[in-house]
């Protein structure tokens, strides 16, 4: 059941409803999230400024999406899950890489990197042993990569949060957060 109920268009403050257009817009829908979120006109726009300075930086769209697919499976964000599936296919991972981002197994490859090293800073609250952080750079990875990724765990636990909190409706294929062993 919803606990934070999502605000509609109609029911938005002029300046609310405008930023909810644009989003619509850009992406052809208003996912409930950013709905529920525009019960608070800050929190709304921090979000969004975040991810259009996020989207600009040096990782890619499948990166982002690796990053946000760890984040919310070590965070038990269904709706996150479910919406960074479909977003993480819509930026080029098949079936197995989106399992792999949720599963964030170590590897030598920057995916696998990425993963491991979201999944860690989540899980240890930032505190990342050395060896980790060593094996990033032996991956390739830079540290404004590492900083990069730190912005990316940011935008999507403050969306993780948000969902567990509001008990957000998924409005996406749904996703359940069970792995395979």
């Amino acid at each position: 059941m919803t606990y934070i109920t999502s605000l509609s268009i109609e029911q938005a403050d002029p300046t609310t409803a405008a930023t909810l257009d644009a989003v619509k817009a850009q992406i052809g829908m208003i996912p409930n999230l950013f709905a529920t979120l525009a019960k608070s006109p800050t929190a709304l726009n921090s979000l969004l400024g975040l991810n259009q300075t996020i989207g600009a930086g040096s990782l890619s769209a499948s990166e982002r999406e690796i990053i946000a697919l760890a984040t919310s499976q070590a965070n038990s964000c269904q709706y996150c899950v479910s919406a960074h599936s479909l977003l993480g296919k819509n930026a080029g991972l098949n079936p197995q890489q989106l399992i792999a981002a949720r599963t964030a197994q170590p590897g030598t490859d920057r995916a696998a990197a990425i993963a491991s090293f979201t999944k860690a800073l989540v899980e240890q609250r930032g505190h990342v042993a050395i060896e980790t952080l060593d094996q990033l750079k032996a991956s390739g990875l830079t540290e404004a990569d590492l900083l990069e990724i730190i912005a990316n765990v940011v935008a999507t636990t403050f969306t993780n949060y948000t969902n567990n909190v509001a008990r957000t409706t998924i409005d996406f294929p749904v996703v359940g957060l069970e792995l395979d062993a």
